[in-house]
């Protein structure tokens, strides 16, 4: 009679539990991205709210109030820039939009690469090539500015997700840890329990640095990007800035859509695209070989070819919640798959030592 012995069950209850798993995750990946979100929210308010409860009295009573302080502060200093620079930056998102079926009909027609040729003293025959080569690929071009409007436009729609992010943050900055020791409680075996606060330590600590070095990087680029585009004579800046400075939140292929999106409007409108290609590259040099090893230093511990790879996989799977997941859902992994194998290998060490003769 067929039978399945205690391995092979394990064997299959693991697979059948990590199936169900990732059907799930890949069904809920909206869901789990705005949660996931919300974590980093939390994480990165988590120094303030540790600051408020340890300073202020109301704080040191009931954390409750920390958060809520935080808030507050939070609220008044967003309003104050949204009402300092929002028309501004909003305006200048109205003049991109409108501007996009004039930068295609220039394509169209011709005007674009007489521009060029008038502005940099082309040849008659240069101006034809380069008018030639955009007639050309006069339909990639359109596909792009439509995918990226598709995209504004889905980002706007989603925009009310947004206001659920920071109410989810207060439960996770409220309960978060409790929740956590609550889990590690559960499990029976104390050796097991150590091993589970060892790995969720190092996950605590990495998504920890991870947002708050990343929103520090981000920082930096939108700045760099604006002033630059700024000096450079580049029409609509502070949106594109914005843009660049999003964008660097996808390692390794976010800075190569921004800089795309950015030389190509300065192509197309006749702006310093070249200079800012040239500052473009030296700014990457900066970024990838002085601020991110100062900032974020060796935190994810990942091979570039290792988030590149997971970037391509979450997109293909997860669309842009895949892409946002992989790369900090292949760093627990990494800690996951490192510390079992550490625990696995001190154990065998231990079977192997040989056993001491008793004196008589």
């Amino acid at each position: 009679m067929f039978s399945i012995d205690d391995h092979a069950g394990n064997v299959v209850t693991t697979v059948t539990v990590f199936m169900v798993a990732a059907t799930i995750l890949y069904v809920a990946r909206g869901a789990f991205l705005i949660l996931f979100l919300s974590l980093l929210f939390a994480y990165l308010l988590e120094p303030a709210v540790a600051w408020i409860q340890h300073h202020s009295r109301l704080g040191q009573k009931n954390r409750m109030w920390a958060i809520a302080q935080v808030y507050l502060v939070g609220t008044l200093v967003l309003g104050g820039l949204g009402y300092e620079f929002g028309p501004h930056f909003a305006a200048q998102i109205r003049n991109l939009n409108a501007a996009v079926p004039g930068i295609l009909d220039g394509i169209s027609s011709g005007r674009t690469a007489a521009g060029l040729g008038g502005r940099h003293g082309l040849s008659a025959t240069q101006q034809q090539w380069i008018k030639n080569q955009l007639a050309r690929n006069h339909d990639f071009i359109a596909h792009g500015f439509e995918r990226s409007a598709a995209s504004a436009a889905y980002v706007a729609e989603s925009a009310i997700w947004l206001f659920v992010i920071p109410i989810l943050a207060i439960f996770i900055l409220r309960d978060g840890r409790q929740l956590a020791d609550s889990i590690i409680e559960s499990v029976e075996l104390r050796r097991d329990q150590t091993q589970i606060k060892r790995i969720y330590g190092q996950v605590d600590t990495m998504l920890a640095k991870f947002i708050r070095a990343q929103l520090a990087l981000a920082a930096l680029s939108f700045v760099f990007y604006s002033v630059s585009m700024l000096v450079l004579g580049f029409p609509y800046a502070v949106a594109l800035g914005v843009v660049g400075g999003a964008l660097e939140f996808l390692p390794a292929v976010g800075w190569i859509a921004s800089a795309a999106a950015i030389l190509t409007i300065g192509f197309l409108t006749h702006s310093h695209w070249i200079w800012m290609a040239g500052l473009i590259v030296v700014w990457r040099l900066v970024q990838d070989y002085v601020n991110s090893p100062l900032i974020m230093g060796d935190n994810l511990k990942l091979q570039p070819l290792t988030v590149v790879f997971a970037l391509m996989v979450g997109g293909q799977v997860g669309g842009i919640a895949g892409m946002y997941l992989s790369v900090p859902a292949v760093a627990v992994l990494r800690i996951v798959w490192l510390e079992c194998r550490t625990a696995r290998n001190s154990a065998s060490s231990y079977l192997d030592q040989p056993l001491m003769q008793a004196k008589a």
